[in-house]
């Protein structure tokens, strides 16, 4: 049973004091969780940035030496690829990425059918769209070619890359004026799964996107299934050249899960039966 007093004044400022002390110490730890979380971010950006760097340094010079030899050239792609993924700036980025585009298409004036160099292309022309504007509407029909190239090459290549990257192309681009299409988007989606299930992006993309869409079900089993591979994944996938995805990985996992323990939002409709 609780009991209720009226509190004297040096209650009062007992009272208020305390609960300024629970109010500070609580912002206290908020603020070095903050604090701690950026911290973490920033070493997993750094220590991936560091290796990214190392790569293309290597790539580059081995591709210079040799700017003929195919292979040379289409790891030298996906180094610019990786190495733009930490660009600190569009100009950077999109230095980085034509860098990675005009080794790909050197590639494929030899060698058109050259799967690799397909699929880094797309890849560079996706990172030269992130520098753009309403001009990247026009890159992403090129995307969708390499890709959809690459993955009649091979589908498995990269963690099941085409496939997932394609389903991304198609779940991000607006519908009425670019490719965005949600059926074309869940059938790519699904086959990354099936062909490389242990990828923590094949699976994390589909959650979202599955959410994304209201199907809270399709989300929540995606999310079970995810973690139950977890420690696999970790064991799998390590090193340098990881920590960044992870750190990516968890913080999206942490929100797909705080995001399906919120109750749903019931659906309003006006008077006339539209749905808002």
């Amino acid at each position: 049973m609780t009991f209720k007093t009226r509190n004297s004044p040096t209650a009062c400022g007992a009272i208020v004091a305390s609960q300024f002390n629970t109010v500070l110490g609580v912002l206290v730890v908020v603020l070095h969780l903050a604090i701690s979380a950026t911290v973490h971010a920033e070493d997993a950006t750094n220590t991936s940035t560091i290796y990214a760097e190392s790569e293309f340094q290597a790539k580059q010079k081995a591709y210079e030496t040799s700017r003929t030899n195919s292979d040379l050239a289409c790891q030298f792609a996906r180094a610019c690829f990786d190495r733009a993924e930490f660009a600190t700036s569009d100009t950077q980025r999109a230095e980085l990425a034509q860098l990675g585009i005009k080794a790909a298409r050197e590639v494929l004036r030899h060698e058109p059918k050259n799967m690799q160099a397909h699929y880094n292309l797309g890849l560079n022309l996706g990172q030269l769209a992130r520098t753009k504007s309403l001009g990247a509407l026009s890159i992403v029909d090129e995307m969708e070619k390499e890709f959809t190239a690459a993955r009649a090459m091979d589908e498995k290549y990269d963690f099941a890359g085409p496939d997932r990257t394609l389903g991304m192309l198609y779940y991000e681009a607006p519908s009425t004026i670019s490719i965005g299409n949600r059926s074309k988007a869940k059938t790519h989606l699904q086959r990354a799964v099936e062909l490389a299930p242990e990828f923590p992006e094949n699976r994390l993309s589909l959650a979202e996107a599955r959410l994304q869409w209201r199907d809270r079900d399709g989300a929540r089993k995606e999310l079970d299934a995810l973690d139950a591979g977890l420690t696999k994944a970790r064991a799998q996938f390590t090193g340098d050249a990881w920590a960044a995805a992870w750190f990516d990985w968890d913080q999206r996992l942490q929100k797909l899960r705080t995001q399906l323990k919120a109750p749903v939002k019931p659906v309003v409709t006006s008077p006339k039966g539209a749905t808002k």
